[in-house]
């Protein structure tokens, strides 16, 4: 079987970087992107430094991998931007930026990785939502508005490429101990977790054995699909 090639946003560290590391000792071709410099050393692993907020960086990114010519398999689009705000005291700025990382960036990377799977009528496109959206989380609108739009057009995406081999899913976690919950009183988290069916922080690993489901040849039926952790 041959290495598969595979695309991760928000590599630099968290969630990424696990992910990276895990498919990199598989044996899996990675290309990792994030806005700082690379943290995997690894003779299969191609970093790009850029926002994936912007269009020419992303096109220009993926046009990279098109010509390196081994066939792109899958995207996992695993950046993202989180921000605590009451509804009536969100600045304009921060609904901006958590829209740019969580949602446009989402459909400009899943757009030009789509282009390439699509000529081999084969790939996966894997988003990130929250179960933040599965409880309309008070405090976080703007947040779960954004990660509801990222499933809104998972779902439409999935309808429009499932013709092409090309299934796309989400995978939406439950608290997990990284930089995007950092500043979230320990309280408001265990709140959360008290409301989930099973009452604990996530794993890395536990986004891992989703996100592996998603991506096993065997789950080519499965698109269209947000499965979340730890239970709405």
């Amino acid at each position: 079987m041959k290495p598969r090639v595979i695309l991760v946003t928000g590599a630099s560290r968290g969630i990424g970087r696990f992910l990276c590391e895990t498919l990199l000792d598989r044996g899996d071709r990675v290309y990792g992107c994030s806005r700082s410099p690379a943290a995997i050393e690894h003779p299969a692993y191609t970093h790009f430094e850029l926002d994936v907020g912007d269009e020419r960086a992303v096109v220009r990114m993926f046009n990279a991998v098109r010509k390196a010519g081994e066939p792109l398999y899958a995207l996992i689009n695993n950046a993202g931007a989180a921000a605590m705000n009451h509804a009536l005291l969100t600045p304009s700025d921060t609904v901006a930026r958590l829209l740019q990382v969580n949602v446009q960036a989402t459909i400009l990377c899943s757009r030009e990785a789509a282009k390439q799977m699509a000529k081999r009528r084969l790939g996966r496109i894997i988003n990130f939502s929250t179960i933040a959206t599965a409880y309309d989380l008070e405090g976080e609108a703007a947040y779960v508005a954004a990660k509801s739009a990222v499933a809104a057009y998972s779902r439409v995406l999935a309808r429009e490429l499932g013709q092409r081999g090309i299934t796309v899913n989400v995978v939406a976690p439950n608290p997990i101990k990284t930089a995007l919950i950092a500043g979230v009183p320990e309280a408001k988290i265990q709140a959360i977790i008290e409301r989930q069916a099973i009452k604990r922080y996530g794993r890395f690993e536990d986004v891992l054995a989703v996100i592996d489901f998603f991506l096993d040849p065997k789950s080519e039926f499965v698109t269209g699909q947000t499965i979340y952790l730890g239970g709405p």
